[in-house]
């Protein structure tokens, strides 16, 4: 049992995708109002090393030794990835010891307009940045981010990262109805993907409810009205949850471990992970395909958001 370490997840971008988490639950330079992994618990710009490079390392050196290599190292997790200082240096360990497998980092790009940041990440083969407002308004709505960090630099920082990486940038737009779905919002977004000039723009939205209760997800029509908006040409929607099913991380085992212990009892996405001793991302992998499925439901009780067996008429 790894903890720093998850998966391998059937990621719906990366296919066989090993997690690597860098930061404690839920250590962010955002608060965003539709975060599925939960509220954050510490709104911060500041880097250090949150957990210590041996400990990965320790872990990374056990994984190839036993297992099979994955499609993608992935550093995600339960937070921003770039707050630990040592980001740089396990990618370059991992690409010293393992160079043909691909490294990518899912961040939110509010740390690039960091020359430091930007240089640790130079090694990466793909790195997906998220931007889901470029106007200062919406950012500080839907995002909610630390004090004194605003959307024109960070909009900045992943164009200085783009200027200066050689490998292939994914940028994530998620789509809030009502939110930042409005002409005045759009319009600002498709200035900032043309300043950008990302490799592919993919189209996101809530797959399940996020922190607050009144955050509903885009169609898929929705998110082709956006496309159709913006008139370019390398927009994607991110697959939904059901075809996970299809890659080949996918492991019944995990979801007949869900379904049984919803059965027995609502569960929040915490009870899940103590129960399981699963990564709340790899749970959350799995709670797409059962939503989607219509196995389960959530429901929002006092104590949080709860997954309980879904009574179909």
């Amino acid at each position: 049992m790894y903890t720093h370490l998850f998966g391998p997840v059937p990621s719906r971008r990366l296919g066989i995708s090993l997690g690597v988490d860098l930061v404690p639950h839920k250590v962010c330079s955002l608060n965003c109002l539709y975060c599925e992994v939960g509220a954050t618990t510490k709104l911060t710009l500041e880097r250090k090393e949150y957990i210590l490079y041996d400990q990965i390392i320790e872990e990374l050196n056990h994984y190839f030794a036993h297992h099979p290599d994955p499609d993608y190292i992935t550093f995600s997790g339960s937070g921003e990835p770039t707050l630990n200082i040592k980001t740089g240096k396990i990618i370059d360990f991992i690409k010293q010891n393992k160079p043909e497998l691909p490294v990518a980092v899912l961040t939110n790009g509010t740390l690039l307009s960091d020359k430091n940041v930007r240089d640790e990440l130079k090694s990466a083969d793909v790195v997906l940045p998220s931007l889901d407002a470029a106007t200062e308004k919406t950012f500080q709505t839907i995002n909610r981010p630390a004090p004194h960090l605003h959307i024109k630099k960070y909009i900045q920082g992943i164009i200085d990262f783009r200027n200066e990486f050689s490998g292939q940038l994914w940028l994530e737009i998620f789509i809030a109805p009502g939110y930042n779905d409005n002409t005045n919002d759009l319009n600002a977004l498709k200035k900032a993907i043309l300043d950008i000039q990302p490799d592919r723009i993919q189209l996101n939205t809530l797959d399940r409810p996020g922190t607050i209760a009144d955050i509903k997800p885009a169609t898929h029509e929705d998110l082709n009205k956006i496309i159709d908006f913006w008139k370019l040409k390398n927009v994607e929607i991110i697959a939904a949850g059901p075809e996970r099913r299809t890659i080949q991380s996918y492991r019944e085992d995990a979801e007949s471990a869900i379904l049984t212990t919803i059965k027995r009892r609502p569960c929040t996405l915490d009870d899940l992970e103590k129960i399981l001793g699963l990564h709340k991302n790899e749970i959350n992998k799995y709670l797409d395909v059962l939503e989607a499925d219509r196995k389960i439901e959530s429901i929002r009780l006092k104590r949080g958001l709860f997954y309980q067996i879904l009574n179909r008429p």
